[in-house]
């Protein structure tokens, strides 16, 4: 069966919803990204050394990272010898094939590792300004419309305004907040966080934490000091630690992930802003060369704007038209 038959199939299987919502939120990339690869099969027709070099100025200026890139390329050039590929046109469907296999390594890896009748805590660690809170405030949303019980801890206690801006997303999802007074103990609103959440049954608790700039070591010492809190209470928690980045950052988005990786056991990613970059290129970056997955993309200003990651949407959202034109001459030639 066909890359695009495929894609297309499960894509049908799917919410209409969501396919719209990854095709809504990255137009950017897509007439960005897209548009420069069209004019450049347009320009060279046939696939050679030319071809490549000019593909590889695209992805890079997409903020896929180079790395990346040049494992993509060398990947594509493999491909087209295989199959005899000598037209540009042609190309244009394996390199979609390629950028879904690189974005999802494992199956279900953009699930969240919710506990079974055990409460599930999840710390949301990141710089200020990325949009921590807000992703906090809408899967807390997410969590309410599924009819879980949800917990919020405002553990950035440093940053002016956070915990109140907590307490109006707190609001907004209908959920509790658990709060101290500013300049508090993170790790001792972490504390009560947990006691309280426990004695309510809730089933989810999701942590926000100080976001302080990435190259200051006191915030990775602190917030390993949140972890042995939270563990020493719940021994397997936190289920997941979800790193929030700026997709509009680009390759600064990167070089956060690398710090917060190497000081925390960062379990996930969280990429805010996507539809409001033409750089959406950074999620195969930060997949291919981290090994980290990208579980939640935001993809708008909405309530449900949050939305689990799925590579096959991703690329979907980004070459739905240029798929159907390959479909379509694929059915022909046939």
């Amino acid at each position: 069966m066909s890359f695009f038959k495929k894609l297309k199939d499960k894509i049908t299987n799917q919410t209409e919803t969501v396919t719209t919502k990854f095709k809504d939120g990255l137009s950017k990339t897509r007439d960005s990204f897209v548009g420069q690869m069209n004019e450049l099969v347009k320009d060279y027709r046939k696939v050679d050394e030319e071809f490549f070099e000019e593909l590889e100025d695209i992805l890079i200026s997409a903020d896929v990272g180079v790395n990346t890139v040049m494992q993509l390329i060398d990947e594509l050039k493999d491909e087209a010898r295989r199959r005899n590929i000598s037209q540009a046109e042609d190309i244009q469907p394996v390199i979609s094939e390629k950028l879904a296999e690189m974005l999802q390594k494992e199956e279900d890896e953009s699930e969240l590792n919710m506990q079974k009748n055990a409460m599930t805590v999840i710390l949301f660690v990141g710089v200020n300004g990325v949009g921590k809170t807000t992703t906090i405030g809408k899967m807390a949303h997410k969590f309410r419309e599924e009819g879980k019980k949800v917990v919020l801890a405002a553990g950035d206690t440093f940053r002016a305004g956070a915990i109140e801006q907590l307490e109006v997303w707190g609001e907004r999802a209908g959920v509790d907040v658990v709060k101290q007074q500013a300049g508090s103990d993170p790790a001792a609103v972490m504390y009560d966080a947990v006691q309280s959440a426990k004695s309510k049954g809730a089933d989810v608790l999701l942590c926000d934490t100080a976001g302080r700039l990435q190259n200051k070591v006191n915030l990775m010492n602190e917030l390993e000091k949140v972890k042995r809190v939270i563990s020493r209470e719940i021994p397997d928690a936190p289920h997941e630690v979800l790193l929030v980045l700026d997709a509009t950052t680009g390759q600064n988005a990167m070089s956060q992930a690398k710090t917060f990786s190497k000081s925390t056991d960062v379990s996930g990613i969280v990429l805010t802003k996507l539809d409001g970059t033409a750089k959406g290129g950074i999620v195969l970056a930060i997949r291919n060369e981290l090994d980290i997955p990208v579980k939640f993309v935001g993809l708008g200003e909405g309530m449900d704007d949050l939305q689990q990651f799925q590579a096959d949407q991703y690329v979907h959202g980004l070459f739905a038209d240029v798929l159907h034109e390959a479909e379509e001459a694929a059915a022909e030639r046939e």
